[in-house]
């Protein structure tokens, strides 16, 4: 019986975890879910206090390669488009903080980077793997993602000048 439970809960979890990636894929926009990280500089970060911006959420680690070559253009697209409200925060999944921490270093971030070492996070928003980026409306709306690395400049300043005119950035499914 306590086998069945636990094996239940477990069936749960996993649904719950593909909530956001599945709505995505079916056109839907699920809400950001409420969720607080540690931050490499500064007091934890909420979500939920990035309301009233878009946001782009990516889910990076140190070891992941392709992260490397996506770094500049996240921090690119901060540099471009704060002024007029968008948001970069960055998430180091399931990694140490030390590695993490000369990442953030070797590539210069400015925006904010929160911690999530045991990808907590990450699977609240049905990640496959690192990178992977979420697209948030200033409404709390996830609309978008890229379920892989995105090395072209353009898709970003795409998404990015979506985000900030109020559009749901225009994405293959």
């Amino acid at each position: 019986m306590v086998l069945l439970a636990l094996f239940a809960a477990g069936i749960v979890w996993h649904e719950r975890s593909l909530v956001i990636s599945g709505a995505l894929a079916r056109g839907e926009t699920p809400a950001v879910p409420a969720v607080t990280m540690a931050s490499f500089s500064g007091p934890a970060i909420t979500l939920s206090s990035f309301r009233g911006h878009p946001l782009i959420l990516n889910f990076w680690a140190s070891w992941c390669g392709p992260c490397r070559e996506e770094a500049p253009l996240l921090e690119g697209t901060w540099r471009e488009y704060r002024g007029k409200g968008l948001v970069v925060l960055g998430v180091d999944t399931q990694d140490m903080a030390s590695p993490a921490q000369g990442f953030i270093s070797e590539y210069h971030f400015t925006f904010p980077v929160a911690r999530d070492p045991d990808g907590t996070v990450a699977r609240r928003f049905g990640t496959t793997g690192v990178p992977e980026t979420f697209f948030v409306s200033a409404d709390a709306r996830v609309v978008g993602k890229f379920p892989g690395e995105q090395v072209d400049p353009e898709a970003w300043r795409r998404v990015a000048q979506a985000l900030v005119s109020g559009r749901r950035p225009d994405l293959p499914r």
